[in-house]
């Protein structure tokens, strides 16, 4: 079963969503399970993993409301302010949703690259495994030491690390982003999604190849039991299509035992995320 591990929703709104700029205006609209619909069924992807965009609880139950209404829609990472002295009601009160399996907070946006590190984040963050729920990795890689330390401090958390932590692709700069991706994959609590590449390339004129290099590196470092694949949809458009972004995973992987194929596309993202897939004819 294929499992699509991070992809987005949206009712496009340009005063919320100013992150979603002029040059990215492909993706300047809605975008729904109806739309996403026809690119799975295209790709051979059973479910997904919808992740917020928009750092509001609005966010959070409007994609709760999607999944209830679309099996398509396997699991849900919200969004909740971590910083918060509510925050343990705020658990309470989302852990009555069998959807929502973890949470992310846009730290790549925050200007304090120690921003993962803050006292009352982490108070936060360790809250998480109190009700079962994971935490997705934004960042940059200046921020990988700061995501270090905080898996390192929090070793029972489920982390993982979106659009491999983003190296700056089109400057083919990566030495310390590896030596710092090398770090964190010793952390066992540690998953990498293999997503986001197309658009920290040159979205006009990137080339499978060019991604080879940062491949090497997460592959090395987590090893196929901890790696799972994301089409990062639709942000993914502004650079390329859905069949464009899975077909740079797939050939990569075109030597890869059949067993090794199904741990990265859908039964990494099942066991990591827990899903409750019986409705799918997954194991739970």
């Amino acid at each position: 079963m294929r499992i699509d591990a991070h992809q987005h929703f949206w009712k496009f709104d340009p005063v919320r969503d100013t992150w979603i700029t002029e040059e990215m205006r492909a993706i300047q609209r809605n975008f729904l399970p109806s739309d996403l619909a026809a690119e799975c069924a295209a790709n051979g992807i059973d479910a997904t993993i919808a992740v917020q965009a928009d750092q509001s609880e609005a966010e959070t139950l409007f994609l709760l409301e999607l999944a209830e209404q679309n099996p398509l829609i396997a699991g849900v990472v919200g969004w909740t302010d971590f910083c918060s002295p509510l925050l343990a009601e705020r658990m309470e009160f989302f852990s009555r949703y069998a959807k929502l399996r973890g949470f992310r907070h846009v730290a790549q946006s925050e200007p304090d690259d120690r921003f993962l590190m803050r006292e009352d984040f982490v108070r936060g963050v360790r809250t998480l495994r109190e009700f079962g729920f994971t935490y997705d990795i934004l960042i940059y890689p200046k921020q990988l030491r700061a995501a270090l330390e905080l898996a390192a401090a929090l070793p029972e958390q489920r982390f993982v690390i979106d659009h491999i932590a983003k190296p700056d692709m089109k400057a083919n700069s990566n030495v310390t982003w590896a030596k710092s991706m090398r770090a964190m994959a010793q952390n066992p609590n540690v998953y990498c999604k293999i997503s986001g590449l197309v658009t920290e390339a040159d979205w006009l004129n990137w080339k499978k190849p060019d991604f080879k290099p940062y491949l090497d590196v997460i592959f090395e470092a987590f090893g196929v039991e901890r790696l799972m694949f994301g089409s990062d949809w639709p942000v993914c458009l502004v650079a390329a299509s859905y069949r464009q972004v899975k077909d740079i995973v797939e050939d990569y992987v075109r030597d890869f035992s059949e067993d090794e194929k199904d741990k990265i596309f859908g039964e990494n993202a099942i066991r990591f995320y827990g899903l409750k897939t019986g409705h799918l004819g997954l194991a739970a």
